[in-house]
């Protein structure tokens, strides 16, 4: 699972070596209903026992609880879920302050459950990341990953507020054009719709959705951002917890700059890593003998990008930033990683070729973008990030904050530097500096952390655990490289998939052994 991205870009799948990338809007909330096909003449539906649950989310109208009805059809986008999938749309207040006035629509998929109806045990809701990453898009690109728990669970996702078709936010020049051009676009052509995207708003959603799914409580697997949504949720109803696993988890004690720092030094420890290894392992090293020599070219060749870029294939170049991404993608991959790595720089170093390492930083998520509503992910990556987050520091400090940032890391400091004024001009307020993620009561929740993710660094997994409450957060510690180890590390998918099956969490203090030990 690839993601590296200065601030906020928690994001499995998603490049961020590509990492602006264009909004196109439907035209209209009722759009969404016009991307999912409602009838399905033909398709033969296999019998199942629908479930039903009993409590509806306190305090909205009816017509949105027990009077609203999923239903689902045969999805017509993308290309990649039409046959095996389901799609349906799920009305929501847009202010769920106002729950009578307007509502919005969210884009869902389902991939049914295989098994027989007396064990299957209901919905599992998944996000893959973020913020700014369509699940509807990424159930049928993810799926393998997940396939062992088809036979007990629906597999569900969705397109949380702001992403791909629910309500997507629009950050061009015009209405028509894709690009990001800041803040001022976003207010210009989403304005109404910005301070009703955040994480504890999708959390009401996941809600929702939970009561219309049919299960009384919300069984959820979220991956790196996806870990905050599901803390907050769980913060907003420990009642409702069923059986969440956190992956990957963020830092609930770090506001932006924080993160930034700690995500950069774990960065670069993997890249030393990984350097280390070249330099034992590989007959022609192109980072050199070890971790200080590795520095010292990247150094020299960020240096030359800076004034050249390279060729990168489809007209694309590669520059100093975009070396810097693509290079931590390929880290997010662990050791997997690694040896398309080192072929990767030698082809950019020796023969200023830099398609091979763009090639492992260009999926943004889709297989088939041009099949779905376009990819507004970096518009809504930082809008999410800015409705969350209430720091608004002036340029003196992000100046200082900045050069911190650059101080952590040699190769990757002056690229993540740029993150810490993503929300300096933004033209809303948010809603805290870190997030609120205390679930006292609620049913365990499966933490699971890898020592060597250098996106997630492990610290946060031991402090979302333990802001959970306790016996609310339940560590699970992988000794792995990469950003995520489900389903990779056969330890970790075994207490995993017992968990979501039986409820039963592993041992306090577990540890999977991995590529780190």
């Amino acid at each position: 699972m690839s993601e590296a991205h200065p601030i906020g870009s928690r994001v499995p799948g998603l490049s961020v070596g590509a990492r602006i990338i264009a909004v196109v809007v439907l035209a209209s909330i009722g759009a969404v209903g016009a991307w999912l096909q409602h009838d399905a003449p033909g398709r033969s539906a296999q019998p199942r026992t629908e479930f039903t649950a009993s409590n509806p989310p306190a305090g909205l109208p009816t017509v949105l609880t027990t009077g609203q009805h999923l239903h689902w059809s045969r999805c017509t986008s993308p290309l990649t879920a039409r046959e095996g999938y389901d799609c349906a749309i799920m009305k929501a207040p847009l202010d769920y302050r106002k729950p009578d006035g307007r509502t919005i629509e969210i884009a869902l998929i389902r991939r049914k459950a295989t098994g027989p109806n007396a064990r299957r045990i209901g919905s599992l809701v998944l996000n893959f990341g973020g913020p700014g990453v369509s699940g509807v898009s990424g159930l049928p690109e993810y799926l393998d990953q997940y396939k062992s728990l088809l036979d007990r669970y629906d597999l569900v996702s969705f397109d949380p507020r702001g992403v791909g078709a629910t309500i997507p936010v629009r950050c061009g020049k015009t209405a028509d054009e894709t690009g990001y051009e800041g803040a001022d676009a976003c207010a210009e052509h989403s304005g109404a719709l910005l301070p009703f995207i955040g994480t504890s708003h999708t959390a009401r959603d996941l809600d929702l959705m939970r009561y219309l799914l049919g299960d009384e409580r919300l069984h959820y697997f979220g991956v790196s951002y996806g870990t905050a949504l599901g803390a907050v949720y769980a913060r907003l109803y420990p009642s409702h917890v069923g059986r969440l696993v956190l992956e990957a988890p963020v830092d609930p004690t770090e506001d932006l700059v924080e993160e930034q720092v700690s995500q950069v030094k774990a960065v670069q420890a993997a890249f030393d890593r990984f350097a280390a290894h070249c330099a034992a392992r590989v007959r022609v090293c192109p980072t050199g003998d070890g971790p200080e020599e590795a520095a010292r070219r990247m150094a020299r060749l960020a240096d030359r990008l800076d004034k050249k870029p390279a060729p990168a294939g489809g007209g694309n170049d590669l520059d100093a930033d975009d070396l810097a991404y693509a290079v931590s993608d390929h880290l997010d991959l662990g050791t997997d990683g690694w040896a398309p790595l080192a072929k990767a720089l030698t082809a950019l170093i020796d023969h200023n070729n830099g398609r091979p390492l763009s090639k492992g930083a260009d999926d943004t998520g889709s297989a088939d973008r041009a099949a779905t509503p376009r990819d507004n992910s970096r518009a809504a990556q930082t809008a999410i990030t800015c409705a969350d987050s209430s720091q608004r520091p002036g340029f003196e400090r992000l100046d200082r904050d900045a050069a911190r940032v650059r101080a952590a890391s040699p190769v990757f400091g002056e690229a993540w530097s740029t993150g810490v004024y993503l929300c300096y001009d933004w033209p809303f307020d948010g809603e805290r500096a870190t997030p609120q993620v205390n679930a006292d009561g609620a049913a365990p929740i499966l933490v699971v952390g890898g020592t060597g993710d250098p996106t997630t660094p492990y610290p946060g997994a031991r402090r979302m655990a333990r802001a959970l409450g306790d016996g609310v957060g339940v560590l699970l510690t992988a000794e792995e490289e990469g950003h995520g180890t489900y389903p990779q590390n056969r330890c970790v998918t075994e207490a995993v998939d017992t968990y979501l099956r039986t409820g039963r969490t592993p041992a306090v203090g577990a540890m999977c052994r991995g590529s780190m030990s």
